[in-house]
């Protein structure tokens, strides 16, 4: 009898799965894997993993060290630090989730759209993104939420509002690049309009560099998002968000070290991930490492 064969696995899954492996053999990538997937357990199972209430005030235990039924000690008003470092989880992957699908498909379509075109709608496109670019995101953030007025939601629209334009860069150049390809030239030859040619065979081939550059983004995105809540612009008390924390929690860092290092261990373990991430999926897409494979 002849072995049955073996199932082979759809072209996108196997891609996947190329790349799930390759950064988890890289330990700083496998290292970004799995602080991101803590983030987003942790975000997802927050009641049940969250020890006490992250919003009930307790004034017979405030600032309370580490232990004592508070893994994370308390803060000023008795809530538990480790507790609102979990709901803070879900803040942080809220801002992460609305402002990646914001920002990538505004800069994709945006760098596609005035790399392919060219001419006077690119120099227009382009002089709008440098404009946005010679301002550091923070400060540009401020301005929007200044505006806006200070919340999560504004500082989330803020964000999306600055984060945009290096990917758009990124998409244009490479747009750029493709457009010369022999085969974008034979889909014109066929008649195909400049939509078509965009949507169906520039963007797709931008899709892994966009990618890597929004994965690399987001820890200036987590940054950012904090340190609108540090100032009193983004999340407004009692959300547990990380950056509001550490700005209650200064006022009492010299003799209560945990209401600032905890949340700031966060921040830095998240932002660290992305990066780390980052690196590997740059490494993973790449057609050199795919050929060493």
């Amino acid at each position: 009898m002849t072995a049955a064969p073996v199932p082979r696995l759809p072209g996108p899954l196997l891609a996947a799965r190329n790349i799930l492996t390759f950064l988890l053999r890289v330990p700083t990538s496998a290292f970004g894997l799995v602080v991101l997937t803590i983030l987003i357990v942790t975000a997802g199972f927050a009641p049940w993993i969250a020890t006490h209430d992250p919003y009930v005030q307790d004034l017979n235990n405030v600032l309370q060290a580490p232990g004592n039924g508070h893994l994370f000690g308390t803060d000023e008003l008795g809530r538990d630090i480790f507790s609102r470092l979990v709901w803070g989880a879900r803040i942080t992957l809220t801002i992460i989730f609305l402002v990646s699908i914001v920002v990538g498909p505004i800069g994709l379509i945006v760098g596609t759209t005035s790399g392919y075109l060219g001419g006077r709608f690119d120099t227009v496109m382009m002089r709008i993104t440098d404009i946005f670019l010679s301002f550091p995101s923070l400060i540009l953030s401020l301005a929007f939420v200044a505006a806006l007025g200070p919340s999560l939601n504004n500082a989330i629209i803020a964000i999306g509002l600055t984060a945009w334009p290096p990917i758009a860069r990124l998409a244009r150049a490479e747009t750029m690049t493709f457009r010369k390809a022999d085969y974008i030239a034979a889909a014109r030859l066929q008649g195909a309009s400049p939509l078509r040619i965009i949507v169906k065979s520039i963007m797709p081939m931008c899709l892994p560099s966009v990618l890597i550059r929004l994965t690399l983004n987001m820890a200036t995105v987590i940054l950012t998002a904090a340190g609108l809540g540090f100032l009193g612009l983004g999340a407004q008390p009692p959300l547990p968000e990380w950056g509001a924390m550490i700005a209650t929690g200064r006022r009492y860092m010299i003799d209560s070290w945990w209401l600032v290092t905890f949340p700031g261990l966060a921040i830095l373990c998240v932002s660290l991930a992305f990066n780390l991430l980052g690196d590997g999926l740059r490494d993973a897409l790449d057609p050199k490492q795919m050929n060493r494979r």
